[in-house]
């Protein structure tokens, strides 16, 4: 079943008509301190998360992912030498997962070599010069807290809390920016889609599955549960808040949203603007130093639901609708919305045309130059991602990635859109 036709899991959902910017900008001076970066997800990127609920999900039928995530991109073995790429290219950021499931794999159950394993990757990109974006739930969480009904269960909103703040204890020092839940709005964005209705059977059915192969009843894996779980993931995101601020943490703590950058169609605004707060209003709500915003389209609104691409429009392998300017306007929707500080946590392309990715961030960069240059307070950019990677129910077909991976070898071999978007970070910014 294809990712896109089933949940869009990185980022947004169904879109509409192309939304293509000059690829120009006002010129600027450079930004000291702009976070330019990749992106990577540690269960789409490490390799045999066995500890955690979506490794359980991938193994039951029906399934409902393209192929299993096995080895992934052995990000777990060759994470140095990511980083030491990364960093040759000229980013000057690093963002990863730490996966709950291999720190605590069992509920009270403390791995201090999964904690150790953590410290080397932020060591390695302390090394690099590199600053540490880390996020601490990126769609998956341990196997037991799945078992319990996920973030229904109140004992597992404190025990995120305090795996957040054993993070902090061990090895916060070395932390740049942490991000509590990726894209904990995506159910909504889905829904708006069509796509939740359509495909709650097949899900439900893999969520029973689980259930029985665990002997769990109560089984609930968040990333495909929807916003049954959003009270318990804003209790969640507080409480882990907290927790790492009394554990002394010095860093910047956010969300980050999937935000499609939308219009409304035929001139009536009214569903736009019940979709905009729906997708936005709860999370906005929440405490936090920042919000992390992850764009990959925009597209038209109806009354009820989002609005096809029309026919002839250039669709990527997600089969969103080809917009680089749609970063530039999900941007300027947060700012109005928020005076808190953003950050681009992803944006990006999935295509195996290297040439359109380049002309994707181009477009990109010159949206969030124009932002800098009205005075936003946007604070980076980072790019998603830097390696071609599992794709949660899409599996290994689509290309996200600034570097190809093998898949046998796991050799890495580099684009040129890795190189082109470098010279962007190395520079500060277009030419």
């Amino acid at each position: 079943m294809e990712r896109r036709d089933f949940l869009g899991m990185t980022g947004v959902a169904a879109s509409a008509v192309l939304m293509t910017r000059p690829a120009t900008a006002a010129p600027r001076k450079k930004h000291t301190g702009f976070l330019w970066g990749t992106a990577g997800a540690a269960y789409q990127v490490e390799g045999a998360n066995v500890a955690s609920d979506l490794w359980v999900m991938e193994h039951v039928s029906p399934p409902i992912f393209a192929d299993k995530s096995g080895d992934a991109c052995d990000v777990y073995h060759r994470f140095d030498e990511d980083i030491a790429l990364a960093a040759s290219l000229g980013f000057n950021t690093h963002r990863f997962g730490i996966e709950w499931s291999r720190i605590e794999p069992e509920r009270g159950q403390i791995s201090e070599a999964g904690l150790a394993y953590y410290r080397r990757v932020l060591e390695s990109c302390e090394r690099r010069k590199m600053k540490a974006v880390v996020t601490l739930s990126h769609f998956t969480v341990p196997r037991w807290v799945a078992a319990s009904g996920g973030f229904t269960d109140p004992a597992n909103v404190d025990a995120f809390a305090a795996h957040c703040a054993r993070i902090v204890k061990s090895m916060g020092e070395k932390i740049h920016l942490a991000i509590t839940f990726n894209e904990p709005n995506l159910a909504t964005v889905v829904r708006w889609s069509g796509l939740s209705e359509k495909y709650r059977p097949y899900i439900e059915a893999a969520q029973k599955a689980a259930g029985i192969s665990q002997n769990a009843p109560n089984w609930s894996s968040p990333m495909l549960a929807g916003e049954r779980q959003y009270d318990g993931i804003v209790a969640a995101h507080t409480k882990a808040l907290e927790a790492m601020r009394a554990a002394g943490a010095s860093f910047p703590i956010g969300l980050s949203l999937a935000i499609p950058a939308d219009s409304a169609a035929g001139g009536d605004d009214q569903g736009l603007k019940r979709k905009q707060s729906e997708m936005l209003d709860r999370w906005l709500a929440a405490p936090g130093d920042f919000i992390g915003i992850q764009t990959y389209t925009g597209g038209e609104v109806g009354p009820d639901a989002d609005v096809p691409p029309p026919p002839g429009a250039e669709v990527t392998q997600m089969g969103y609708a080809f917009t680089p300017g749609a970063i530039e306007d999900a941007i300027r929707l947060v700012a109005r919305r928020t005076d808190r500080p953003l950050y681009v946590t992803e944006n990006g392309v999935a295509t195996e045309d290297d040439q359109r990715r380049i002309a994707y961030i181009q477009g990109a960069v010159a949206g969030v130059e124009r932002c800098l240059a009205d005075g936003i307070d946007l604070r980076g950019y980072i790019h998603w991602s830097l390696l071609d990677n599992w794709e949660w129910v899409a599996g290994y077909r689509p290309k996200f990635g600034l570097v190809a991976v093998e898949p046998k070898t796991f050799r890495r071999i580099p684009k040129p859109s890795a190189r082109y978007l470098g010279k962007i970070a190395k520079r500060g910014g277009l030419a």
